[in-house]
């Protein structure tokens, strides 16, 4: 984040879109990806935006001169007030970042949605955006535009609302929570349509030390750990509704013998894991949005919830 006690949200790693390949069937369809590339303009375009409103010469700091001042108007705050190379948390805050207080005793609720564009430097930008390529183009090409986009609007959202949840004392930016999202439904994914993966054992353990990982970096200070754990939650419960791909052998039925044809779409199993999601879905967000405009400290019913998000260490201090 921009300035201290701020927090920004970390990015996914792209070794991901690695993950296992499928017994892809015939008549799979290939889609052209169109709408990550469109979320990845856009973020560029908010931030472009934001470093306009921003106007660091303009708004002299006591933390020293602008950073590339050849860009006027559009230069970075001073690196000992942003090291990410982006605006000051006034701006960030007046853009749209996500603030407890302004959420629930302000009534701007469009701070949930409006923080998922916006970043708090090029260094933050860039990590997210490319993470979004490597990650998003192989889903959309595989589930399309639709489903993927549904994905990654509805997980930052998610995000965005369990941080409000436990996050009080400074201000969140960042799409992680989506980029989480779509992790959690690469996860979730695969454990539903199990069968069509050609190596499952090394899909799943290679998606599960990635979220290990990428979940660990979110302990360090000033990372918005809640936001990535809530979108990567929405995004898994999201992938068991969404990504449901039929049984392998339902597309090519009509070309095998009356014996070895499949006789149901899906498997009882995934039928099960959809209800069961959806169902968490929609209990998770009625409970979750209820407490936030109620005004609930998530704190105060999780003790040790705040470690999830900042280990204190000798090197550093949670609470700066």
């Amino acid at each position: 984040m921009a300035s201290t006690g701020g927090k920004q949200r970390g990015n996914y790693g792209n070794s991901a879109a690695s993950a296992g390949p499928y017994y892809f069937e015939e008549e799979e369809r290939v889609w052209k990806p169109w709408v990550v590339p469109l979320f990845v303009i856009a973020n560029v375009a908010v931030f472009i935006g934001t470093m306009y409103v921003n106007n660091c010469p303009s708004n002299p700091t006591p933390f020293g001169s602008c950073v590339a001042r050849f860009l006027h108007r559009f230069s970075f705050q001073p690196l000992r007030q942003n090291p990410l190379l982006g605006p000051s948390s006034s701006t960030l805050d007046k853009m749209g970042a996500l603030e407890w207080n302004k959420v629930v005793e302000q009534h701007e609720g469009w701070r949930l949605i409006t923080c998922i564009w916006l970043h708090a430097g090029v260094i933050h930008l860039l990590a997210n955006m490319l993470s979004l390529i490597f990650i998003g183009i192989r889903l959309e090409q595989q589930f399309g535009f639709l489903r993927i986009g549904i994905i990654y609007l509805v997980s930052g959202f998610g995000g965005s609302v369990l941080s409000s949840l436990f996050v009080r004392n400074s201000i969140s930016v960042g799409a992680s929570g989506a980029l989480f999202g779509l992790l959690g439904a690469m996860l979730s994914e695969l454990i539903t349509n199990w069968t069509i993966y050609s190596n499952k054992a090394a899909a799943l353990l290679t998606l599960v030390v990635i979220i290990v990982i990428n979940l660990a970096v979110g302990i360090l200070p000033h990372v918005d750990n809640f936001a990535h754990i809530g979108g990567f939650l929405t995004g898994f419960l999201l992938g068991f509704v969404l990504l449901i791909r039929p049984q392998f052998g339902w597309m090519e039925r009509h070309n095998l013998p009356p014996e070895s044809q499949v006789k149901s779409k899906h498997k009882m199993y995934q039928y099960v894991l959809w209800v069961a999601a959806m169902l968490l879905l929609i209990a998770g967000f009625v409970v979750g949005l209820v407490m936030l405009f109620r005004g609930e400290n998530g704190n105060e019913h999780c003790h040790w919830c705040h470690y999830v998000s900042c280990v204190p260490t000798s090197k550093w201090n949670c609470n700066n």
